[in-house]
């Protein structure tokens, strides 16, 4: 009887239709548009986190004063620029199907965490210069907190161009796409959201409550 259902392929899922495989096709298309125009934001937020990413990776200065330096400042004004279309939102996004859905998740992570994570820095930071004693205390003991989530952001960053030419050769690639989306320009998207153009360098060096 087992051997039976095993031959017979049960409870192995349904390969997808034609017309789902369409839909998959153009909602990873949509994506990958979206992905193009965000391209210059992105470069921007990224270019400003690395270059302000020394400064925070293992926490923050000792000291109560000169804790925003303009590089500091340039990353979250940045940050706090990013916008997130209405395809990508996470409303819109539900109505995704295959890759692009995960695709689209990724990239509305990244923004939140980016923005949240420089914000909360901002904020900490401020307190630790203007604040209280104890309200100094509580920003260092948690800025850890922030500096993870903006590490995270870029992280989660880097693996879209990775999950983007997977989607594509899966669904067929140049061959099957066409000029709807070209080999080139799936290369060129795997470029800017790759981890050697965003994982942040070194790891994070600060612990929580350091």
């Amino acid at each position: 009887m087992l051997a039976a259902l095993a031959a017979s392929g049960c409870g192995k899922p349904a390969p997808p239709s034609p017309a789902q495989l369409a839909l998959e096709r153009e909602d990873l298309v949509v994506v990958c548009r979206a992905l193009q125009s965000l391209a210059g934001q992105t470069e921007s937020e990224v270019a400003t986190t690395r270059a302000a990413w020394p400064f925070i990776a293992d926490g923050l200065p000792r000291r109560r004063s000169g804790l925003y330096p303009p590089r500091v400042r340039e990353a979250i004004e940045s940050a706090a620029r990013l916008e997130l279309p209405t395809v990508l939102d996470e409303r819109n996004a539900a109505s995704l199907t295959g890759p692009a859905y995960g695709v689209a998740g990724l990239y509305r992570e990244f923004t939140g965490l980016a923005s949240r994570g420089w914000a909360m820095i901002g904020g900490a930071i401020f307190q630790i210069e203007h604040g209280s004693p104890s309200a100094a205390r509580f920003a260092r003991e948690n800025v850890a907190l922030y500096i993870d989530s903006v590490y995270d952001a870029q992280f989660g960053l880097g693996q879209i161009g990775k999950q983007v030419q997977a989607a594509y050769a899966k669904l067929g690639g140049e061959a099957v796409f066409g000029v709807a989306l070209t080999q080139a320009e799936a290369n060129a998207i795997a470029a800017v959201y790759s981890q050697g153009h965003d994982r942040l360098v070194p790891h994070v060096g600060v612990k929580l409550g350091s």
